[in-house]
């Protein structure tokens, strides 16, 4: 780049400083969502929000279903996740 142009473009380094910036956000924000240790760490508390009594059977059913496609989604190599049976 030459001088002349680094000096036109100079203005815009800060958006373009933030624009990088919220690209890097973006990208640890939608590993963080689909990373599968922390969708393993979901399914383990709504177990134990089903067994406290703090949900229902349908909402469980609802909310275990829409991890599991996450799960199933992140790693489509993988063997699809063995559902663990309700405790009572």
């Amino acid at each position: 780049m030459g001088l002349l142009s680094a000096v036109a473009l100079l203005p815009l380094a800060p958006v373009r400083g933030v624009i990088w910036i919220s690209e890097r956000l973006v990208d640890a924000a939608d590993k963080e969502l689909h990373d599968p240790a922390v969708i393993r760490a979901q399914l383990c508390a709504l177990n134990r929000a089903l067994d406290g009594g703090e949900i229902d059977e349908e909402q469980f059913d609802r909310e275990e279903e829409r991890l599991l496609d996450l799960l199933e989604r992140r790693s489509p190599s993988a063997p699809p996740p063995q559902r663990e049976g309700r405790r009572s």
